[in-house]
């Protein structure tokens, strides 16, 4: 059983076993709704909240905002990686150091908001045309201990945990 905290507001990532098309669905789902659902949490901020850490040595309302499309950028790139090749090694990238960077600081949320919407509206596109068998390709992760190959549909539960992640991370701030 996850153990819900403030790093982990939703629980733990776990990866599931047996995946139905019916938990793809529903996956997909979460994702197509997170812009609007990121949007509507961040509307409900105040301007000084954007500033506030979810945890005490965790990110901003602001970083959290601007990390969601960035990570879920490199996974639409990942899946199409995936569906294009033959079983690639991906890049991973450090996400802490990305946080750094002076666009987190300056850029407006908006741009971030904008992109995640544009970006999720293309992804679940390609996800919803897929066919059952290109859930089974995917990709390695060179940091991953086994090497194995991860499938599309863990990554998009993954993904589908992330996104509730983040959402709770931001409405904690509230």
């Amino acid at each position: 059983m996850s153990q819900i905290t403030r790093q982990y507001p939703v629980g733990k990532y776990h990866k599931p076993g047996a995946i139905s098309p019916a938990d793809r669905a529903r996956w997909i789902e979460t994702i197509a709704a997170t812009p609007v659902r990121m949007r509507e949490a961040v509307t409900a901020l105040a301007a000084q909240q954007l500033d506030t850490p979810y945890r005490e040595g965790g990110w901003t309302a602001r970083h959290v905002v601007h990390h969601l499309p960035e990570s879920h950028m490199n996974a639409y790139i990942r899946f199409k990686l995936a569906l294009t090749e033959d079983n690639p090694v991906i890049k991973p990238y450090d996400e802490a150091a990305w946080a750094r960077l002076n666009d987190v600081a300056s850029a407006p949320i908006e741009a971030s908001l904008d992109l995640l919407e544009a970006l999720h509206r293309r992804w679940v596109v390609l996800m919803r045309g897929m066919q059952e068998a290109d859930w089974t390709r995917g990709y390695i992760h060179p940091e991953a201990k086994d090497g194995k190959v991860i499938p599309l549909e863990e990554v998009l539960a993954l993904y589908a945990w992330h996104s509730d992640h983040h959402l709770a991370h931001i409405k904690s701030v509230m």
